[in-house]
């Protein structure tokens, strides 16, 4: 065989190998297209490496095996692929995904933990929402607005209670907190928004459903 006829060979050979790796991702019909290959010459090649590839993915199966218990379970497709690349294995996430739905390999993702601000579920009175989307008020002292939140600490999870101004957005009043009690939230973060700026008659104070509130 010619040495350019070899080489013809083998270029074909990696745009078969393309398309099978690629094949969940893109239309054979379209990558047979772009890479000037005919359908039946990769169906017909494909029918003939059905052993190597079956062998092929026994063995990556257990690479991927390999990588998931010693990540306890936790990794996914992404870092497996990641991982078997540092090991110089050339694979897509794709076909990793693949054997991995084929032999039922999940990641054990671990839940994030949510932090609760609001307790809406009360029988205390609602007052109406008189703010209405009006977020621009002429003055200040018109309209002030509330929220709790939540910060991480290495101490754990502290409540910021904070009340700002709509008229300029600063915020004019604070309090941290390792607990949601209206005394250590709202009133400490009232009075010092008071001691900072006067309150006028009719102004608006807004805020969630709250208990606290």
């Amino acid at each position: 065989m010619k040495k350019g006829s070899e080489h013809i060979l083998q270029e074909r050979q990696h745009k078969y190998e393309f398309i099978a790796t690629f094949n969940n991702q893109f239309t054979v019909e379209d990558m047979c297209r772009v890479m000037q290959v005919s359908r039946s010459g990769f169906y017909d090649w494909l029918s003939r490496e059905e052993a190597p590839r079956s062998i092929a993915i026994k063995k990556d199966t257990i690479r991927i095996r390999e990588i998931y218990e010693q990540s306890k379970c936790r990794y996914g497709s992404n870092k497996i692929t990641a991982e078997l690349r540092v090991q110089g294995v050339v694979t897509s996430r794709n076909r990793v995904a693949r054997i991995m739905k084929n032999e039922s390999i999940k990641s054990i993702v671990n839940k994030r933990y949510k932090v609760q601000t609001t307790d809406s579920n009360h029988l205390n009175i609602i007052s109406e929402n008189h703010l209405d989307r009006k977020f621009t008020p002429a003055e200040p002292s018109k309209v002030r607005v509330s929220e709790i939140t939540y910060v991480p600490t290495d101490q754990g999870w502290f409540y910021l209670t904070t009340v700002i101004d709509l008229f300029d957005r600063k915020v004019i009043g604070w309090s941290l907190s390792d607990n949601m009690t209206t005394e250590c939230t709202i009133l400490k973060e009232w009075r010092m928004a008071k001691i900072n700026r006067d309150i006028k008659p009719g102004m608006i104070f807004h805020s969630d459903r709250g208990v606290q509130y």
